[in-house]
């Protein structure tokens, strides 16, 4: 319900029963003993006739006052009422005004936004109508020379619908055709990503909102989505900013803090999380950076719709879209912070972009824009440390043995790459180089990578995996550069969180 709405029911509703009250209240006080005129006479016999009749006419004398003091401010308030009702609405006494401001102010349940008489939806992930259509975001593109909207999408690949963009411009709707293209690292699943695009005409230059539909029929939407990336800052609030998913059934606790502790030491000021579930110990650690603004969660409902699969291959796992939708999640990410970060990062909470001839992001990319030039995004090779090796003790923590999860500082023995393999590299990117991003890398040929050499930077990638028996590990304690800021920092994250006892 809107403002106005409420205001008025809330003048009809008190000057409708306010006469009623006014009636009820009078024929209460005409009925009264003290407003009748009459003075009974009680005797007190402990007190002789004189002092009664004395103190009976005191009495009479207060009642009579008091009575008249009574009908003077019936007759005002009756006055009044009437007053008002010969006014308007914009003419409504102070008294009203002020109950419905109380109202409005201390209502628990604001009125809902709307957008061209439409219900605004915030959710991660909306369903388009009947189609097996299910949008996670929509963010204008400033890239081209005229202005486009960008929509990640994920669809049934087998459904060939034509869509139609609704936008909400200066209170009216306008429609125009969209187009979309179905990126190809779906892996054979039923699903995959889509960007759906929407050109703005010239009926609308400056839209807010946009709905997606296979109609032509605007009224027959039913909630619209904000248009993210309206401006272009000329100065990006976060210098680096890191694209995680997706977080599901998660509980390695002491991992997820070592990482975000490492993320703040590399230079990154925003962690993005596209979350479907953890324990409640991990929800404590998310909701601590959240309050310090360093993470945003973004709820990943997608298993709410479709069955995900909880692999990469559809021979091997089960569900209709691959990998619990981390694809479509990272391209939303990447549009979402594509005109509020320098660069971002795309890779996994158990892995770490290490420089190895500075310390930080913020020293590394300079240099590798030097080296490699502007135009391109960065790939770093990925070296595993598995959690079965050999623990080295040297940074052991005996506060931390009852948080749940490793201490990657113990394992610093890496398995070899082999030059003949595919190699899980992660990237940093400009966002705004980026049209299709995937797991590994970026899809789209116009937007080029390459290959950082492995001297000047590497992923550590630490989980608990096997490898084959006789690998001969290779010792890199290079994570140990960063131990002394790293731990004291972890402990305080732990103790703040009630998970551990002062350090």
């Amino acid at each position: 319900m809107f403002p106005s709405q409420r205001e008025g029911e809330v003048k009809e509703a008190f000057t409708g029963e306010r006469l009623d009250t006014i009636t009820h209240w009078l024929s209460v006080f005409i009925s009264a003993p003290m407003l009748t005129g009459k003075c009974d006479v009680k005797y007190d016999p402990l007190k002789s006739e004189s002092e009664v009749k004395a103190s009976n006419k005191r009495i009479c004398a207060l009642k009579i006052i008091y009575s008249s003091a009574i009908f003077v401010v019936v007759f005002f308030i009756i006055f009044i009422s009437k007053l008002d009702d010969s006014n308007t609405d914009n003419d409504r006494p102070k008294m009203a005004n002020v109950i419905i401001q109380h109202i409005n102010h201390t209502s628990t349940s604001p009125p809902a936004l709307k957008a061209c008489g439409v219900q605004v939806n915030n959710s991660s992930v909306i369903k388009v109508g009947t189609l097996h259509t299910y949008v996670t975001g929509s963010y204008m593109d400033h890239r081209s020379e005229d202005k486009q909207i960008k929509t990640i999408a994920i669809v049934l690949r087998n459904e060939d619908p034509t869509y139609k963009c609704v936008m909400c411009c200066n209170g009216r709707n306008v429609t125009t055709l969209a187009q979309y293209t179905i990126h190809g690292d779906h892996f054979g699943f039923d699903y995959g990503t889509a960007t759906i695009t929407c050109q703005i005409r010239n009926l609308c230059k400056s839209p807010t909102h946009v709905a997606l539909t296979a109609s032509e029929i605007s009224d027959r939407i039913t909630s619209f989505l904000p248009i993210r990336n309206i401006d272009f800052p000329k100065v990006f609030p976060y210098t680096f900013t890191i694209c995680i998913s997706v977080m599901y059934n998660y509980k390695n606790v002491l991992n997820l803090v070592e990482s975000m502790e490492m993320f703040r030491l590399l230079g990154a000021q925003r962690v993005v999380i596209y979350k479907t579930d953890c324990d409640s110990d991990t929800q404590k650690i998310l909701d601590y950076y959240v309050k310090k603004g360093f993470v945003e969660i973004i709820p990943w409902t997608i298993k709410k719709h479709i069955s995900v699969s909880n692999g990469w291959r559809k021979d091997l796992s089960a569900g209709q879209l691959h990998y619990y939708g981390q694809i479509p999640a990272l391209n939303d990410c990447v549009h979402r912070y594509m005109y509020q970060s320098h660069y971002v990062a795309l890779h996994d909470l158990d892995e770490l972009i290490l420089p190895l001839k500075v310390k930080t992001w913020t020293e590394l990319l300079p240099q590798l824009e030097e080296i490699y030039g502007t135009s391109v995004g960065f790939e770093f090779e990925n070296n595993a440390f598995p959690f079965i090796a050999k623990a080295h003790l040297d940074y052991e923590q005996d506060t931390w043995k009852d948080v749940q999860g490793t201490n990657i500082l113990n394992y610093i023995e890496r398995v070899p790459n082999n030059p003949n393999s595919f190699n899980n590299y992660k990237i940093i990117v400009n966002p705004r180089l980026v049209y299709q991003a995937t797991v590994h890398g970026l899809l789209d040929p116009s937007s080029a990578t390459v290959r950082v050499d492995n001297s000047i930077a590497r992923m550590y990638h630490s989980k608990n995996f096997s490898y084959p028996t006789n690998t001969n590990l290779i010792r890199d304690d290079h994570l140990w550069v960063y131990a002394n800021d790293l731990i004291p920092a972890v402990s305080k994250v732990l103790h703040d969180c009630g998970l551990v006892g002062k350090a």
